[in-house]
């Protein structure tokens, strides 16, 4: 099968465009044959050595595909499914193998492009707003990374599940249409982040702040928090540490609160099995859309990766692998 390689660590010149040995799945297991693939941050830092081990090998997170193999005691899917999953062995290749738990079958009508582009979203997004964040409808809630792929899907369910005012942030004032455009309030920069933030809440501060930066925007989030509020951080997009005053939490009764798509699906992938189908059903009934996407060819990923480094998109990057 034809696959995208990370020879090595480095920058978008190390993935290679090469034949490998098709895998096969284990018990427990199925067998994919990819229709497209979502690039993320992620593989960007997993790329350059950021993110743990895993180099040389196939980059990915997730897909849209056929099931093309099933392995032993995997039950409730059929050869031939049409399905979105968190992939094991990379998704940036012709067949990757996924754990059966993190294999969803989604309708037909389904546009393909969307499917792709949502396993990661909106499956983070429902995650950190209903089972950690726990929104109230009516809570002003503080989206970072507005303009991202997670970035808008969290406006978009936030907004789906009654928040009072939706904030997004942005590194530059040109990516704040998008937001804007799918439900989001306000859109500000970083700059001035707590100052921005008091004066659109007329000094109250946020219910809920969604973090994937860290770093100094993280502490500097942390005071825009009202009594009572939250702050997830579900990333560190920043590559920076951040660190939190113990005395501006316990008397101010604020929380801060961390969560990790990937350590939820290699230890709890049943946690997200029992979300799919609202996930799927939000997607099917577009509730959740995804109006920039960004195809690229499978062998020309380093584009792709070349294009997210320069963070002047906003909206989704895939790559399209099979037909």
């Amino acid at each position: 099968m034809r696959a995208i390689v990370a020879a090595s660590t480095g920058g978008p010149e190390v993935l290679e465009y090469k034949d490998i040995t098709v895998p096969e799945p284990s018990t427990g297991e199925v067998r994919i044959r990819v229709l497209k693939a979502s690039v993320h941050f992620a593989d960007i830092k997993k790329r350059k050595g950021a993110k743990g081990s895993g180099i040389p090998g196939i980059l990915g997170l997730d897909a849209v595909g056929i099931i093309d193999k099933i392995g032993q005691d995997v039950n409730g899917l059929r050869i031939g499914d049409r399905v979105i999953t968190f992939v094991k062995t990379g998704s940036y290749a012709e067949f990757a193998i996924a754990n059966a738990l993190l294999v969803y079958p989604i309708p037909d009508h389904v546009d393909t492009a969307v499917a792709a582009a949502c396993p990661v979203p909106a499956f983070l997004s429902f995650m950190l707003l209903e089972r950690v964040g726990r929104l109230s409808k009516g809570e002003t809630v503080l989206v970072h990374a507005a303009s991202g792929g997670t970035g808008l899907t969290l406006i978009q369910l936030a907004r789906k599940l009654g928040a009072g005012k939706i904030i997004g942030t942005v590194s530059t004032d040109q990516k704040a249409a998008l937001p804007l455009e799918l439900g989001a309030d306000h859109c500000i920069t970083y700059n001035n982040l707590s100052e921005s933030v008091r004066n659109l809440t007329d000094g109250a501060g946020v219910d809920l702040i969604l973090d994937s930066l860290a770093g100094s925007v993280m502490e500097e989030s942390f005071t825009c928090l009202a009594p009572y509020g939250r702050l997830v951080n579900y990333g560190n997009a920043s590559g920076a540490t951040g660190s939190i005053k113990t005395s501006d939490v316990h008397a101010s009764c604020r929380a801060l609160l961390g969560f990790s798509l990937g350590t939820t699906r290699e230890k709890r992938p049943v946690d997200l099995k029992r979300i799919a189908e609202q996930v799927i059903s939000l997607i099917e009934l577009g509730d959740i859309t995804f109006p920039s996407i960004q195809e690229f060819k499978l062998e020309d990923a380093n584009k792709a990766h070349q294009l997210m480094e320069s963070r002047t998109h906003a909206g989704k990057i895939i790559l399209h692998i099979t037909d």
